[in-house]
């Protein structure tokens, strides 16, 4: 398998792809492109759409808030207001949730 840098993952060999329901899914060669950029229309195959959409795999993806104790609303900080898991809102309990 290799995963090309702004580009699909090429997967060569003998390999089956299983849908989540178990399902196999058909192929015909011996070597695919698999979709990594979400954008193709034949997922799980890459159809090229990563071009058109400049799909860049060295962009960060945000890091997810912290998790709020249970005993609050989903969403509510201590103070009453609403945490909406933004980097300000980790800041401010000092990259923990507060009690």
């Amino acid at each position: 398998m290799v995963a090309y840098p702004n580009g699909p993952l090429l997967v060569r060999g003998d390999f089956e792809i299983i849908t989540p329901d178990g399902v196999p899914v058909p192929r015909d060669r011996g070597t695919v492109a698999l979709c990594r950029c979400g954008g193709s229309a034949i997922k799980p195959y890459c159809d090229g759409t990563h071009k058109l959409m400049k799909f860049d795999t060295a962009r960060r993806r945000p890091v997810p808030g912290p998790v709020l104790e249970r005993s609050r609303g989903a969403g509510e900080k201590a103070d009453g207001t609403e945490n909406n898991g933004s980097a300000k809102d980790a800041e401010d309990t000092g990259g923990r949730a507060s009690s």
